[in-house]
Parts: C-alpha cells; structure tokens; sequence
C-alpha cells in the first residue's frame, strides 16, 4: 500500500464513492472539486485508490474534512486512522488559533471521529448541524 498526499484522479475518485454507496455528480464537477481542495490523503494498493480523506474550506478560519472514504474490502484494518492522522496533521499545521474544525459524519461513524475530538453537536449550546443537498 503507498499513501500520498496528493489529490486523486476523478473517475477513481467517482468509483471510491460509489463502493460506499455515495452518488456523485458529473466528473468535470468531481474534477473541479478536487481541485479547490485544500488536502488531500490517498491510499493505493496496486495502483487503484482504495481510500481517502480531504480538508476543504477557506484555509483560514474554517476547514472540514470531507470524504474520508475506506473500500469496504479495506475497512477494519486502520486505514480509517492512517488518514486521519494525515489529515490532523495537515490541520496542526494549518489551522491558527480561532479556527474551526467540522465535519459531517457518515450515520454510525461518530465514535470514530470522537477519537479525534470531535464532539456531536447536540443542538443545545451550538445549534444542531444542517446541510442542504442540491439536485
């Protein structure tokens, strides 16, 4: 397996995310997107991309990770980790004080993000996270 921190190529991008299940636009949006990421870790194995996880944002105060995506033939064994250690490094680097960190977990994956302390947004003292899908 090679990990690099470099962005991915965007069909390979697109075949990632639907082994996970998630739809994905047209490939020149796809494209675009990768573009004007600010981070990107990816895993290969044989040359085909098998994982990976994005920062997005302004590079200033606000950064999200995004799509931090394992093949299911390649979930359970750390992979999941290996990235987000990637990422929180980028982020140390990154980020000032003053700047927020999100992300929009996958139903059933707030405890892996919790080890990154992360907390869920109950609603109560910070307003519950919305998002907006445009189709």
């Amino acid at each position: 397996m090679r990990i690099q921190q470099t962005p991915p190529e965007a069909a390979s991008f697109a075949r990632l995310r639907s082994t996970v299940g998630w739809t994905n636009p047209n490939l020149d949006i796809l494209a675009q997107s990768i573009t004007a990421t600010l981070y990107w870790v990816c895993a290969y194995e044989t040359g085909r991309l098998i994982a990976t996880g994005r920062v997005i944002g302004d590079g200033a105060m606000y950064f999200y990770v995004q799509d931090v995506i394992v093949h299911p033939d390649h979930q359970g064994a750390g992979l999941g980790n290996t990235l987000m250690e990637h990422i929180n490094g980028y982020l140390t680097s990154a980020c000032r004080p003053g700047a927020t960190v999100g992300l929009f977990a996958a139903k059933g994956k707030e405890g892996f993000y919790r080890k990154y302390q992360f907390v869920e947004r109950c609603g109560e003292s910070l307003g519950r996270g919305m998002c907006r899908f445009v189709v």
